[in-house]
C-alpha cells in the first residue's frame, strides 16, 4: 500500500535475477519519519528492496521513487548525489580494517565535504558519542567486539546526516546485549535526527521493539503489513508461522519435487537433467 506521506514509493515493480523472478507488480511505500522493518524468509526479496531503493539494482518494470525523484531513471551523477543523502549500515559493518575508529568515521566527511580538520574532528567525536564509543576513537577495528564494530559503522553511516537510513540485517551475529543496544540506537537516532529508517532482519523480538511498522514478505509478495502488535494478534496462518517460528504451516519445509519413489528410480544422469 502506498500513502501520501510516504518518503519512498515502489510502484508496479517487476524484478528478476536472470530467469529467477523476485517481484511481480510490487507496490510498497515507506512512511517518512518512521522505522519500518522488512521481514521474511531467505530469498523473499528483503535485501533486493534495499538495493532497489539505493539504486544498486534497477527494476525491469515500474518505478522506485524517493523524495519525489525516480531512482531507477537517475544518471550516474544524479545517482551519486542521491546516495549522499542515504546512510547504509552493512550486515557486518564493513569497516576499513587499516583505519582507526576515528578515521573510519571521518572517511565520508573527508571524501564528500571540504570541511576543515577541526570541524571534521568535532563531527567525528559527536557521532561516536551518539553511539557510545567516543572513548574508542583510537582503537583499530581488530580491537573491537562485533557489537562495537556495528556501532562504529553506524556512526560512519550517519556522519553526513542522511535523511534516509538503510540497515541490512543490523542484528546478525550480535549477543543479546549488543542487539538491544543496536535496536535502541536505530530507534533513538531515527527520532532524534528526524530521519526515515528501513531495515531488513530475521530477528522478530528485536525488530518488534524498534519498528513502527513491519512488512512481511513471502516469495516476492507482501503477505502482511502492520504494527508489531497487529502482526502478533494476526490470525493469518503464514504470519503466525513466521512470528512463532513454527515448522508446520503455509511455508513448506520441502522444496517442490517429484515423488520420493520416482526420484529413487532415476539414474544419476536423469537426476541432473
Amino acid at each position: 500500500m502506498i500513502k501520501s506521506k510516504d518518503l519512498i514509493r515502489i510502484s508496479s515493480v517487476n524484478f528478476a535475477y536472470g530467469q529467477s523472478k523476485i517481484f511481480e507488480n510490487l507496490e510498497i511505500g515507506f512512511a517518512a519519519g518512521k522505522v519500518t522493518a522488512i521481514m521474511g524468509g531467505s530469498g523473499s526479496g528483503k535485501t533486493t528492496i534495499l538495493k532497489l531503493i539505493g539504486g544498486q539494482l534497477r527494476p525491469q518494470q515500474g518505478q522506485v521513487v524517493c523524495n519525489h525523484k525516480v531512482v531507477n531513471e537517475m544518471k550516474h551523477a544524479e545517482l551519486f548525489a542521491y546516495r549522499k543523502t542515504i546512510g547504509m549500515l552493512f550486515q557486518f559493518g564493513a569497516l576499513f580494517t587499516d583505519l582507526s575508529v576515528y578515521e573510519n568515521v571521518a572517511f565520508p566527511l573527508r571524501e564528500q565535504t571540504t570541511l576543515p580538520d577541526a570541524a571534521i574532528r568535532d563531527l567525528v567525536l559527536l557521532k561516536l558519542h551518539a553511539v557510545g564509543l567516543r572513548g574508542a576513537a583510537k582503537l583499530m577495528p581488530a580491537e573491537l567486539s562485533g557489537g562495537m564494530a556495528r556501532r562504529v559503522a553506524l556512526a560512519r553511516a550517519i556522519a553526513l546526516d542522511p535523511s534516509l537510513m538503510l540497515y541490512d540485517e543490523p542484528f546478525t551475529g550480535l549477543d543479546p546485549i549488543s542487539t538491544a543496544i543496536t535496536g535502541n540506537l536505530i530507534r533513538t537516532l531515527n527520532d532524534a535526527l528526524g530521519i526515515t529508517s528501513v531495515f531488513v532482519t530475521h530477528d522478530i523480538k528485536a525488530s518488534f521493539k524498534v519498528a513502527d511498522e513491519v512488512i512481511l514478505l513471502s516469495r516476492g509478495f507482501i503477505t502482511a503489513r502492520g504494527t508489531p502488535s497487529e502482526l502478533i494478534e494476526s490470525t493469518d496462518p503464514l504470519v503466525q508461522q513466521f512470528v512463532n517460528g513454527e515448522v508446520d504451516g503455509p511455508v513448506p519445509f520441502h522444496v517442490p519435487s517429484r515423488s520420493y519413489r520416482d526420484d529413487l528410480a532415476l539414474t544419476d544422469c536423469e537426476m541432473t537433467k
